[in-house]
Order: structure tokens, then sequence, then C-alpha cells
């Protein structure tokens, strides 16, 4: 019996046997590679930040104006790096011998001891062991505790290796492509690479905003400059590399247009200006001061863009309101020079140092529609003050109008696409069950979408439906027998060996001398219906 691929939504179960022994139902739960959606992701995640945890703190012990006023919490933090850790390591430890590696192996729990992941989770811990027990010179503990860095090899070796069967025989530049673009063959490793540079654009925009910080700049200055210079480094590594393996890409494929048309794309141009600033203050700051662009290196935040399909919903949804957004965009503006304006008119001459000119007028009327009301601008006179009230209430609801449009349109759009992931489902039911890429594809698009387990199975149950109503061509309206020919064709067959059997059933001369006699059919009608029937013997005349 062969095995139904399953759908799932983001929120799908988990199936693990049930009456598992304790140990092996543990190792089910928290490390078992083959089980789907367990708990090793979550803990792979959570010691991977960690081990990030670690390499922070090690890099602030080495500034004494941030180590020494903190140091109790340096110390708690390392205590609770090393239990979690301890416990990581006792659990693979206890759950070897059920471990697909070492299972039915003798001496499991030796091999596993001895193996390379667990080594390195060993050197991770043992440096605050040693403290303990043996006086260590505490810069050689720091030192020492460098090799839980080593930790992050668990996730990338196995990665690496998954990399490298994929793309057997490929050439360097499919490799790279695989890497830094979504493909079938980029596996785990194009994820860790996502997840590399969300960390670094993370990091960098956080490094922006602290530098702000005049007291925080004065300790980490040199930290800054370094973080900053290897941010860039990163950045512009991704950059020149989607430049050369974009020709891979299709539509993409043109050796010098190709690359050409990617650097116009929104996204290229992101990341090109993320990296500008750093170039145009090292080699123009002798001509300029250019201090001003470090602010810029903020667009890197819109790096991020490219790894979530919200920003490219929000873009489809501006773009089919835009007509709508642009009307209303448009009223307010009217509102706003007019009642500026107005105000101007009103109030010049009791506050002239406030009302000075209309521009000035329309910072008011714009503070006043927007419901803000800062205060720094207030009407004096009767009139001005009647109509501010008439202004804030009119305000109320002309602002309201592009908030309320964006959200009922994004709602929308959010339903358009399930309703084209239902076509896709119609599309893959045509020709049988699904298979498991087909499985996979609608998995990947029902958690983009967000939905559950529950919503997933609801959709395919109604895909499934739907298409057995589709096969029995009859039951459907005829608006969608018409929509596809061949249903057209089947239908229309049905109908011809329909009149075949009335024809058999009922006496055919009564038939057209009703049909004649009482105008009940045309002329063409009653020729169509004899054409049909001039090869069948006419049953009343035997």
């Amino acid at each position: 019996m062969t095995e139904e691929p399953k759908l799932r939504g983001h929120d799908y179960k988990v199936e693990i046997p049930a009456g598992l022994p304790f140990k092996e139902w543990l190792y089910a739960w928290l490390l078992d590679p083959e089980i789907e959606g367990n708990h090793l992701k979550d803990v792979d995640k959570w010691i991977g930040l960690l081990i990030v945890g670690n390499m922070f703190a090690l890099l602030f012990e080495h500034v004494p104006a941030v180590f020494e006023p903190n140091k109790g919490w340096f110390h708690l933090f390392d205590i609770i790096s090393v239990t979690v850790f301890t416990i990581e390591y006792l659990t693979r430890l206890y759950l070897a011998p059920v471990d697909r590696e070492f299972k039915g192996k003798r001496m499991s729990t030796l091999r596993y001891i001895f193996s390379p992941f667990a080594v390195i989770d060993f050197l991770a811990i043992i440096p605050f062991y040693l403290q303990s027990f043996i006086a260590v010179d505490l810069r050689i503990l720091r030192a020492l505790r460098l090799l839980r860095i080593l930790k992050l090899f668990r996730v990338i070796i196995p990665a690496i290796q998954d990399f490298r069967e994929a793309n057997k025989e490929r050439t360097f530049r499919q490799k790279m492509h695989a890497i830094i673009y979504p493909s079938d063959y980029g596996g785990k490793l194009h994820e860790l690479f996502d997840s590399f540079i969300v960390l670094w654009v993370i990091l960098s925009v956080i490094a922006v905003i602290f530098e702000s910080v005049q007291s925080i700049h004065y300790i980490l200055n040199i930290e800054f400059v370094v973080l900053d210079a290897v941010a860039v480094g990163v950045f512009t590594m991704e950059y020149f590399l989607r430049l050369y393996t974009c020709v891979e890409e299709p539509g993409f494929e043109h050796a010098v247009w190709g690359r050409i048309k990617l650097a116009k794309t929104t996204s290229s141009v992101i990341d090109f200006l993320a990296i500008l600033p750093f170039f145009l203050e090292v080699f123009l700051h002798h001509l300029f001061d250019l201090r001003f662009l470090r602010v810029f290196r903020l667009m890197r935040l819109l790096k991020l863009t490219r790894y979530t399909e919200a920003t490219a919903t929000l873009g489809k949804v501006i773009a089919r309101e835009w007509p709508v957004m642009a009307a209303s965009g448009f009223v307010m503006l009217l509102l706003v020079v007019l009642t500026a304006s107005l105000g101007y008119l009103f109030e010049h001459e009791a506050q002239p140092d406030k009302f000075e000119n209309i521009p000035q007028s329309i910072y008011w009327a714009v503070i006043t529609l927007a419901s803000v009301g800062y205060g720094d601008l207030t009407p004096v006179t009767p009139m001005g003050r009647a109509m501010t009230i008439i202004l804030a209430l009119m305000g109320i609801g002309i602002f309201a109008i592009p908030a309320a449009l964006l959200s009922t349109a994004f709602s929308d759009q959010l339903r358009i696409d399930r309703e084209k992931l239902l076509n896709r489902l119609y599309e893959m039911l045509s020709v049988g069950k699904l298979t498991f890429e087909d499985a996979e594809i609608i998995n990947k698009e029902a958690k983009r979408l967000h939905m559950s387990e529950e919503e997933v199975q609801r959709l395919y149950e109604k895909a499934k439906k739907d298409r057995e109503l589709m096969d029995d061509v009859s039951s459907l309206p005829l608006h969608k027998i018409a929509a596809v020919p061949e249903h057209a064709v089947e239908h229309y067959k049905s109908l011809i060996s329909e009149i075949k059997e009335l024809s058999i059933m009922t006496n055919r001369a009564e038939f057209e001398e009703i049909a004649t006699s009482k105008d009940r059919i045309t002329a063409t009608d009653l020729a169509l219906w004899k054409v049909i029937l001039s090869n069948i013997p006419n049953p009343s005349e035997k």
C-alpha cells in the first residue's frame, strides 16, 4: 500500500507512534531528523542563538567599560549557557542508543562520545568545569570558551553534505546560485545563508542605532567601525554573488543584459544602497563631509523585505487600489490647501508670528486633519476655532479612507491568494492523486499564507469534491461545462444520446405532428431532429 502525501499548515500536528518506550519517544520528539515538525529545529535554533550570544559576550568582555559594571550579569549568562549546553550534551548522550546513527551498533554510547559532534559539545562546556577544579588563567579560559562556536558545525556540516549530494556534476556558478537563490538544489545551506544575511542586517541596523548614542559610541567606537566594515564586506559579497549567478534565474539568462536587468530591480537597488554610504565615505571624505550618509545605513533594514511575502502582498494591494487611493489623496490635498488658506486668512492678523504664511498654515491643517493636535499652532479667533472643529470632524473620516482601503484590500488579496492555491489544487488533482512534490508545494504556500492544518485539509477536501463533480459533467452548471471544451464535447455527446433514447421511446409521427402544428419547435430544430434520427429505425413503424 503506497503512502499518500499529507497536506499541512503552519501549525500542523506531529505524528509520533503511540506506545513508544520513553527513550525512543524523547528522541522522536527532540532529535529525530526524519520526523517533520518535531522540536529538532527549535532545539537547533535556540542553541544557535545561544552560541551567537556567547560570541557577543566574549566580544564585550574585552571592553572594560561594558564588562566591569556588568560583571555579575556576564557570569550569570555564562552559567545559563553552560547549563543549557550541558543538558543538551547529557540528553544526546542518554539518547545515543536509539540515535539513528548509532542504533544497533556495539557500544553505541561510547561511539557517540568519540564522534566529532560529541567532542565539540564536550569541548564547549569543559572550560567552565576546569575553572572549578583546576587553577586556570582566566584569559586562557576565555580563549577556550571560543570552542563553543564549533557547535555551529553541528548544523553546518550536515547542510554542506546534503548540498554536495544534491549538486553533483553541477558547475560552480550553478552551485553558488543554489546557495544565493531559492531553488530545488539549495536545501538547508540556502536557508542558513539567508539566516546569515538576516543576522548581519539586524546587527548592522542595531549598531547604527546605538552608534547615535554618544555615550555608547564613545565606549564602542572601534567595535562599531569593525562591525560596519565586516557588514559591508558581507553585503558586498552577497550583492556581487547575486549579479554573478543571476544568469541561472529565468528571465535573466543573458550574460550582460540579464545582469543589468537584475541591477535595476527594486531588491538589487536596495542592496546597492545598503553598501553605497560606506564606500562614498571612505573614498570621498577628504572632499566632502559625508558623515550624514551614516544615517542612510538604516536602509539596510529594507533588505529584509526579500525574506517576507508581506511586502509583496502589500505592493500588490497598493498597485491594485492605487486609483482609489490617488483620488482619496487628491481630496485630502485639496482639503488641506483650502483649510490652510482659510486658516491663514482668519488667523494671520491675530497671530502673525504663528500663521505667518500659507505653508505654515498647511502644517496646522495636516496636524488637525490627522487628529494629532500638537498644540503648537492653535487658532484664537472665533472663525478660526469654528473652522478647526469642522476640520477635525472631517479629518476623522477623510484620513480613515486610505487606512480602510488598505485593510480591506489586504484581506481581499489574501483571499485571492488562497483562491489561487485552490485552483492549483484543482490542477494537481486533475491528473489523479497528489504526489509528494505537489504536497510539498502546497505545504509551503500554506505556510506563507498562515493557514492552519485544518484550513489546508478543508481546502483540499473542497478541491477534491469539486474535482469529482467536474468529472461528472452532467452535474455541473452549463456555464462551467462550456468553459472547458472537453467537458462541452462530452456533454454534447450525452445530449445526443438522450435525444436518440427519446426517439426510441416515443411515437415519432405524433411527436413531429404536435411539434409542427402547435409551433412547439422551429423548422430548423425539427430538421436537426430528423438528421439525428436518420440512421435510427422507427420502432412505431414496425
